[in-house]
């Protein structure tokens, strides 16, 4: 099978919610355990991600894999062949299938697989550069220059939402592109500060979730862990802030140092509420909007995978998608003439 003919992880979930498909899969390991079921049956529990999802396979004692899986590492860049289908509940799963790393020249086609985030960053760029507010176009420059590459490769969550390499540069893009629009139907709202806080409100993870220059994992990192996306990026904030020639900004009002704190309220306060991790609740019409905004994109995010990987168990009826909630109903088309 030629590497064009292979199916991405989400590609797979969405098209073997009605058919099983027999072929190849290309990904790397994100982890592999030895367990053993509740009889005492032995198993590998395999983990694998892509460019754009992960999954997870089971390997039993009696099958193909399971002594295949002995000699596998995690990080290497595998093969996975069998029938692929949705097992209900638990998503997708592959019957009778075998596994084996990949070369190294195999590999370098799987690493120049889909990095969509050109289109974004390049926007994201053009966006930025136009901000009024010198402070907040210097600040939002420097930090694309000294950290764009990260940027663009970090992902915008590990499980619930954006959950891929670039998916961060997706996320954020997406929500200025709203910030914008949000501004047009409110302008008592602050755009320069609006669009930059949309950039810098998750800046943290590029520590929390961002996979190596090469690879699609998202390792843990100490700095992420120990601190979190938020504060990490109020003190990002701050490290830039003071690489600024702020001495050429005295005379403009508001102040510099009132900018500053009102970027990184947006920051500390767009998770909405202290129950979900903000140290501060939105004070301020742009950190409401903000929430909003990224809440909204989150979710739209999240009933778009539910349609592609969940089991329909209805017509138009999904199964129910433990993070919205809810089971979600297929959207009303648009109108056709």
């Amino acid at each position: 099978m030629k590497v064009m003919d292979l199916k991405s992880i989400p590609e797979l979930k969405s098209f073997c919610q009605k058919n099983p498909w027999q072929g190849k899969l290309y990904a790397q390991v994100e982890s592999l355990r030895r367990k053993d079921s509740a009889n005492g049956k032995p198993y590998w529990e395999l983990g694998i991600r892509d460019a754009e999802g992960s999954m997870t396979l089971r390997a039993w004692s009696d099958g193909l894999a399971f002594s295949q899986c002995s000699s596998i590492l995690v990080c290497a860049v595998v093969e996975i062949t069998g029938e692929f289908f949705c097992n209900g509940q638990y998503g997708l799963d592959a019957r009778r299938w075998e596994v084996r790393t990949l070369s190294k020249e195999e590999s370098q086609y799987f690493f120049q697989g889909k990095f969509a985030t050109d289109e974004d960053f390049n926007w994201i760029q053009q966006t930025v550069a136009r901000l009024e507010d010198p402070r907040l176009r210097e600040l939002a420059l420097l930090f694309l220059k000294e950290f764009g590459s990260r940027f663009c490769r970090a992902a915008a969550a590990r499980k619930i939402h954006h959950a891929y390499r670039g998916g961060l540069c997706r996320h954020t893009a997406q929500m200025m592109r709203m910030a914008d629009q949000t501004v047009s139907i409110y302008p008592h709202l602050n755009r320069d500060l609006l669009i930059t806080g949309a950039l810098f409100h998750d800046c943290g993870k590029l520590w929390e979730v961002c996979p190596p220059e090469q690879g699609f994992l998202i390792p843990h990192d100490m700095r992420g862990e120990l601190m979190g996306h938020i504060s990490i990026g109020i003190e990002l904030i701050n490290t830039l802030w003071r690489k600024l020639p702020l001495e050429s900004w005295k005379e403009i009002s508001p102040a510099s140092e009132d900018v500053r704190l009102h970027l990184i309220h947006l920051v500390a306060a767009h998770h909405g509420e202290y129950g979900f991790g903000s140290p501060v609740c939105p004070k301020t019409p742009e950190a409401l909007a903000l929430h909003f905004i990224d809440n909204l994109d989150a979710k739209l995010e999240m009933i778009k995978e539910a349609y592609a990987t969940s089991h329909e168990v209805g017509s138009g009826v999904f199964e129910k998608h433990h993070t919205l909630n809810v089971m979600p109903i297929f959207p009303l088309p648009p109108l056709s003439n």
